[in-house]
């Protein structure tokens, strides 16, 4: 059957063959890439400030629907209200995140016992490479523009340095601060003091802006895609499988015409007995 295959025709038809199932792989790649892109971009509507009293209310469950918004309130930091987030990444470099208590002007107050009369949320204001390399928040009164986003859980079985947190956790910085908050944090873009902007992206210094942007919808598996990738390669096998079968056929062709071409063989004389 090699000899068959050999042929210069049947040579041409497994280049071809292969071209053709090299582009069938090639579709199916194309394919199989679309089946796990996101369906939609990120939405342009997180990029729109909103205000934070219209976002998000402090005593109640932070809704997927508000993480990443662009959010805007006014407000004051306590500087005896600040921690230092360990092992954050910029830039390849391990470092520190800094992130003040702020009270919010106009923020609903919450009820009941550990209730306290003014309502913070927990702002994330830069990155700084050492400790000592974080000064106190400005302050007076601040015009604040970040990114709004939901709180994280705080590392299990492991003990806070002084003047430090665990995470940005809202359950644990409650605890520490001892106030009411809102269930989520934010990352400063902007901070406005009588009119300037003091935040780390305006003035340069040891504290870094953190720049932190919109993060991209969660991958959704294609399934239609997928098995449309499934199906360009069994395309890319059944063509190679065509051209094996076509010589094979070829094949058995020469085998018929061998054994027509073959004399018959010559009877055999019986011999008389006298």
């Amino acid at each position: 059957m090699w000899k068959t295959a050999r042929k210069p025709r049947w040579i041409a038809g497994f280049i071809f063959a292969i071209a053709i199932s090299g582009v069938f792989v090639l579709l199916s790649q194309w394919q199989f890439g679309r089946s796990v892109q996101p369906e939609v971009t990120v939405s342009p509507t997180t990029e729109q400030v909103q205000p934070l009293l219209d976002t998000l209310a402090p005593g109640e469950f932070f809704h997927g629907s508000d993480a990443d918004q662009m959010v805007s309130a006014s407000g004051t930091y306590d500087p005896n209200r600040q921690v230092l987030v360990p092992d954050r990444l910029k830039d390849g470099a391990s470092g520190y995140w800094v992130v003040s208590a702020f009270a919010v002007t106009g923020a609903p107050v919450l009820q009941g016992a550990a209730a306290t009369p003014q309502t913070w949320i927990p702002v994330a204001r830069g990155w700084v490479a050492h400790p000592g390399d974080a000064a106190a928040p400005p302050s007076g009164l601040i015009e604040l523009t970040g990114r709004l986003l939901p709180s994280e859980a705080p590392l299990p079985a492991k003990a806070p340095a002084a003047g430090e947190a665990t995470a940005v956790s809202v359950a644990e910085l409650i605890n520490r601060w001892n106030i009411s908050s809102y269930p989520g944090f934010v990352s400063a873009t902007a901070e406005i003091s009588g009119g300037k902007d003091v935040s780390a992206a305006a003035v340069p210094g040891t504290l870094q802006p953190l720049e932190i942007g919109p993060q991209p919808p969660a991958q959704k598996v294609n399934w239609l895609n997928l098995f449309y990738s499934l199906e360009w390669v069994v395309f890319a096998g059944f063509a190679l499988f065509i051209w094996w079968r076509l010589v094979k056929d070829d094949y058995q062709r020469d085998l018929e015409e061998l054994d027509d071409d073959e004399p018959a063989p010559e009877p055999t004389q019986q011999k008389v007995q006298p």
